[in-house]
């Protein structure tokens, strides 16, 4: 997987999980960024 397949999957996931409960918007948003990248330096490799 790259990370133009991740992005678009994450943000799904996380959209839908915002529309549940909204408290959760800063959390999933700092995951985001901090995963998106790890994955863009290289840190992590999918696959």
């Amino acid at each position: 997987m790259h990370l133009t397949s991740v992005s678009p999957l994450m943000s799904l996931v996380f959209g839908i999980l915002i529309l549940i409960n909204p408290k959760l918007l800063s959390l999933l948003v700092a995951i985001y960024l901090i995963v998106t990248g790890l994955i863009g330096l290289g840190v992590v490799r999918l696959g």
